[in-house]
């Protein structure tokens, strides 16, 4: 959980490693800022790249993940390569996604020799779009942009996670019911995992700095202590009712039929309890809106290709 002081709960709340390139020993791992003068290519924040090159950071991220699967990690926006570099240190085999082709090119020889042995792959593309590979584990500083889409496509994947969000977007993710920030990335989040907050990092530590500060966020994924009618009917309950949080659940159903895919939402009020329906969508625990939607497919006469 993150301190009142903004500080990580060892309070660890680092500055920027000093920049000063070394030569670097055989054995140590690349110099971030070192990896960025050999790719030529500097961070644009227009394009949502904001590198990570605090080495301090970079080597706890890896050794968050100490205890997870490491027989094959992917990481998701591998920029000039610093954090793939200790990644592939400790891991049988790293999946990189990366989106710049100049990057891409860069990356392709700068790790020459692992891609060649087999422990690097390095996919190009959007890692909205691109297939997944099968993960064992991502770590990944994740671009800002994307950081909502690309949870929702890992999190439904069952496997442990350390990625590195903006502050707003982690907290979001492990609020409880009734706070301010809860919606449905807490919901789907917790529906999938336990979700910590490792440790605050501040924009320093990033080139170009961003305007905010940053999270490293843990997920282990466990399984709810409730039953879904299926995975999509219950996202897709969940992220309906949402578009109407500040009405109470009977409203929230009949106003979002277009995207729940409920065709017979009366039918749904009747069965569900009056407690439920007078609720709002922020002060519901996951387990409520699995009986909600399980309701829904009961009585609903749900369409399967409900509107996005």
């Amino acid at each position: 959980m993150v301190d009142g002081d903004g500080a990580d709960g060892r309070g660890r709340k680092d500055g920027p490693e000093e920049s000063g390139e070394t030569e670097r020993s055989e054995g140590e791992p690349r110099n971030p800022h070192a990896l960025g003068q050999r790719a030529g290519i500097g961070g644009d924040p227009n394009q949502d790249q904001h590198f990570l090159t605090d080495a301090r950071v970079l080597d706890r991220l890896a050794s968050y993940a100490e205890e997870f699967d490491r027989s094959h990690v992917l990481e998701v926006g591998a920029g000039t390569g610093a954090l793939t570099d200790r990644l592939l240190r400790t891991s049988e085999k790293v999946s990189a996604i990366e989106r710049d082709s100049r990057l891409v090119e860069f990356l392709g020889e700068e790790f020459r020799a692992e891609r060649e042995a087999g422990g690097l792959e390095v996919i190009a593309g959007d890692a909205l779009s691109v297939p997944l590979p099968e993960f064992s584990a991502s770590i990944s500083n994740l671009p800002y942009g994307i950081s909502s889409e690309i949870c929702f496509r890992l999190l439904p994947r069952k496997r442990r996670l350390v990625l590195t969000l903006q502050r707003e977007f982690a907290e979001r993710m492990i609020a409880e019911p009734g706070g301010p920030e809860y919606g449905r990335l807490s919901v789907t989040t917790g529906h999938y995992a336990d979700c910590e907050i490792l440790e605050v990092i501040p924009p320093e530590a990033f080139s170009p700095p961003p305007a905010v500060e940053s999270c490293v966020v843990r997920t282990t994924p466990r399984e709810p202590v409730y039953e879904v009618p299926s995975e999509d009917a219950f996202l897709d309950f969940v992220t309906a009712v949402f578009t109407q949080r500040r009405k109470t659940m009977r409203n929230a159903i009949r106003n979002t039929t277009h995207i729940s895919g409920i065709e017979e939402s009366e039918s749904v009020l009747e069965a569900v309890d009056e407690d439920l329906l007078s609720a709002r969508a922020g002060t519901l625990a996951p387990s409520d809106f699995a009986e909600l939607a399980t309701i829904a497919a009961r009585e609903g006469n749900v369409r399967e290709d409900p509107d996005p």
